[in-house]
């Protein structure tokens, strides 16, 4: 159950890594590779039996990936609005 845990804090500390680092296109290759990453990890997080853990995590992710958070939202609440 170790591994997925250290998985995670180094997900976490490459995100903050990486959104220190000056971008052209304000971060969004980044933030994609981050979720493409992130979400399996999730996964197996929650696979290997650490909810209490995998809660942290998503609220964490959602600290760092909020713009995708609330662009996806806006896009949902118009797809609705219809």
């Amino acid at each position: 159950m170790m591994a997925p845990i250290l998985a995670i804090c180094l997900w976490i500390v490459v995100a903050f890594v990486m959104a220190l680092i000056p971008s052209n296109d304000n971060h969004w290759r980044r933030a994609y590779v981050l979720m493409a990453i992130g979400a399996p990890m999730l996964v197996w997080l929650i696979w290997s039996g650490a909810m209490i853990y995998a809660v942290i995590f998503l609220i964490v992710a959602a600290s760092v990936l909020r713009w995708p958070l609330i662009y996806l939202y806006r896009w949902l609440r118009r797809q609705f609005q219809r």
